[in-house]
């Protein structure tokens, strides 16, 4: 089976091939459902094409599954000598209206049915096919059982399914609460996720204001709708919360074996959204799940690997619809969440000659520093060495040459401190521990030792661990507590 992930820009490309996808999904700026997502535009062509040719074995799948007004077509023809410049080996459609478009302009190119189209039969299977489908990407709505219809009915079509990520309370997607409740349309890509928002329920003025509280919280409450008495979603308050409409994550990654006798032919990873650590990681449990049951690996090797999804940001999850529709009616509460943060992700590996220089840089600026206090008065002298004492970060020392020690650069997205614990985690390795002993920054300009890293201050780092390439970088969250919903601040500004 394919394993493809998501990728909601370049640097997101790179990070789910290297962390073992056969495939990756983008979006083209304003022709896909993930619209606030980076998506790929002007620039990013050179850029793609670089990892394609660093993973010449890997796909391109291209989400262009809005539903098209004609002025989107018409925007579309007019980029179209640029899209062709993207090494694009597949389009994720909805809408018809783009197919005749792409069999013109993109003739070797795959066509793939998005799950949007909502195909959960196999008679629109075949149709599909007459149409020049090679693969249909199933309705999340669909069963194990179904999806092994279809695959008897239709062997020759490709059938992708989705197996982890979010899911959505409304039928294929096509949700109008967002539209509603924020002029934002899910169908052009600009869900605000309203129904994960916390909303209060209230008594309306009753008399006993806290035994409807009460009542809310016992979990008896449920909604339905009149013409379909026999369906609930369960109501439940917590502090300062009330579930209604948010869906539980899907979590597939124990049941592969079904899925591939079902007939399943890709699995699907959700999140063009979701971070850098969540692609990485999210694909490294699958691959390793995935080679397991192929053989390449143990069970017992892939464990840790599948256990660290528990690290990354994430709902109450289930098996969706799958075996039973009743599980992919249970509702989730608060913010997905994890106990790390993303830190930094490490880049190339220096050369002995290039560390050799950086560190020589640094000993050079040390000695001159030194020269400078040697010249002073010795009252001067004394006073900048006071203030050197109490602000260590204006004095910093040079970087000694350490056997075996290796240098990288380190691009950093997240504060981090010298001394400070951090994880190394890369695609053959779960996670490794820093001690501060382990790790120094070096200033790339000065030479000489750097106190602290964040987003927009490069860095190198210089540790004793031979990082693989694709290595990032994590460290725990203080502000996490296991179990507590924190409010992340974006429940209601567009979602996570």
């Amino acid at each position: 089976m394919e394993l493809l992930s998501p990728a909601g820009n370049s640097q997101k490309l790179y990070y789910a091939y290297a962390y073992g996808a056969d495939a990756a999904y983008i979006g083209l700026k304003q022709f896909s459902l993930r619209a606030k997502a980076d998506n790929f535009y002007e620039g990013d062509v050179e850029r793609v094409n670089a990892i394609k040719k660093q993973f010449p074995q890997k796909k391109l799948h291209c989400a262009l599954n809005i539903i098209f007004h004609d002025k989107d077509i018409q925007n579309f023809l007019n980029s179209v000598d640029y899209f062709k410049r993207y090494p694009i080996d597949a389009f994720i459609v909805q809408d018809l209206g783009i197919v005749p478009v792409l069999q013109k302009h993109f003739p070797d190119a795959a066509l793939h049915l998005s799950t949007q189209a909502s195909c959960v039969n196999s008679q629109s299977v075949k149709m599909y096919k007459s149409m020049g489908f090679s693969r249909v990407v199933l309705g999340r709505e669909i069963s194990l059982n179904e999806i092994r219809a279809i695959k008897d009915a239709v062997p020759d079509m490709e059938l992708e399914a989705f197996v982890h990520g979010a899911m959505c309370v409304a039928y294929a997607g096509r949700c109008l609460m967002s539209a509603y409740l924020t002029n934002r349309s899910a169908q052009a890509g600009l869900c605000s996720h309203a129904c994960r928002w916390n909303f209060k329920l209230n008594a309306n003025g009753a008399a006993n204001e806290s035994g409807a509280r009460d009542l809310a919280q016992s979990g008896i409450l449920a909604l339905s709708e009149q013409t379909r008495p026999d369906e609930y979603l369960p109501v439940f308050e917590g502090e300062n919360f009330t579930a209604i409409l948010s869906s539980k994550d899907l979590r597939m990654v124990e049941h592969l074996q079904d899925l591939k006798a079902a007939g399943v032919d890709s699995l699907k990873i959700e999140g063009r959204m979701k971070s850098i650590y969540y692609v990485a990681l999210v694909t490294r449990a699958y691959r390793k799940a995935l080679d397991a049951l192929e053989g390449k690996i143990t069970a017992d090797d892939a464990a840790p690997f599948v256990a660290e999804l528990e690290n990354v940001a994430h709902r109450e999850s289930n098996t969706g619809f799958y075996y039973n529709a009743a599980d992919a009616n249970q509702t989730a509460s608060g913010a997905s969440d994890s106990p790390y943060d993303l830190a930094a992700t490490i880049g190339e590996h220096l050369t002995d000659g290039e560390l050799q220089e950086l560190l020589q840089k640094g000993a050079a600026a040390q000695a001159e520093r030194q020269a400078q206090l040697d010249s002073m008065h010795p009252a001067a002298r004394e006073a900048r060495l006071k203030d050197y004492k109490n602000n260590p970060e204006k004095s910093p020392p040079a970087i000694e040459a350490k056997q075996g020690w290796s240098a990288y650069r380190y691009q950093p997205m997240n504060m981090v401190k010298d001394g400070q614990e951090i994880e190394f985690v890369s695609p053959d390795v779960t996670a490794v521990k820093g001690g501060g002993d382990s790790w120094a920054f070096i200033n790339p300009e000065s030479g000489l030792k750097q106190f602290w890293a964040c987003d927009g201050h490069d860095c190198v780092l210089y540790t004793k661990y031979d990082l693989q390439p694709g290595t990032i970088v994590r460290a725990k969250d203080p502000e996490y507590i296991p179990g507590v919903i924190r409010d992340t601040g974006r429940t209601k500004n567009g979602g996570d």
